[in-house]
């Protein structure tokens, strides 16, 4: 399963390259607002840094108006993915720039049928927003299911990213079914690493370590 980071914040995308496990990156107007910085010069920064798909969401909601937005987000680098809605405008224009070559990430996919047709037009992601399913009282993880089965049975090579990842759990349940691609925030891929125990154990060698070199006269460990 791939690891994509859903932030515009080019620390926190260095930190998780550094980690040597980011596969790629999700980002929106929204995300890079908050950054106060242009959206452009933002995206060029973090194609410097990571050399995965890099998705870039159009604002345009009519096709010629996604194709023609679309169009200096893919001059920016050869790993930007131009995101789109998954909505009748958002359909065409996938199988417009997916024709011409153009990786695509269909976004805000909450039903079997969008992720069927998507994939049906070239999409190179689609992105199904499990938390905000759970938001509403549905099942996000119920949807994962079902494309994965729907992709397998027809041979679909469209990868699933399962958006909108609430906690850790959603990324055990991801694994599990067979996402093949997961975007969360920052925080999320720190907590992959944490548990109890670990922080536990680790406690317990290092003092059972410095006991041993007291016994012998040597400095503790970590001195």
């Amino acid at each position: 399963m791939q690891l994509y980071i859903d932030t515009a914040n080019i620390d926190e995308i260095r930190q998780a390259h550094d980690m040597g496990v980011l596969d790629g990156v999700t980002t929106n107007p929204s995300l890079v607002s908050k950054e106060g910085v242009d959206f452009h010069d933002r995206l060029q920064e973090i194609c410097d840094v990571v050399k995965g798909p890099v998705s870039a969401e159009v604002v345009s909601t009519e096709h010629d108006a996604m194709v023609e937005e679309a169009e200096p987000l893919i001059q920016i680098a050869d790993n930007i993915v131009i995101k789109l809605p998954s909505t009748v405008d958002g359909l065409k224009a996938c199988k417009t720039l997916s024709d011409r070559g153009v990786k695509v990430n269909m976004t805000l996919c909450f039903q079997p049928l969008q992720a069927l047709l998507v994939a049906k037009a070239g999409a190179f992601l689609v992105s199904p927003f499990i938390g905000r399913i759970d938001d509403i009282g549905s099942d996000g993880m119920e949807l994962i299911q079902q494309l994965r089965q729907i992709y397998d049975n027809y041979g679909f090579e469209t990868k699933i990213l399962a958006a909108s990842i609430r906690h850790p759990l959603h990324l055990v349940q991801c694994a599990m079914i067979g996402a093949d691609v997961v975007t969360v925030p920052f925080k999320v891929i720190q907590q992959m690493m944490q548990h109890p125990l670990t922080d536990k154990g680790l406690a317990a060698f290092l003092a059972d370590w410095d006991k041993l070199q007291k016994a012998k006269g040597k400095q503790p460990a970590g001195v």
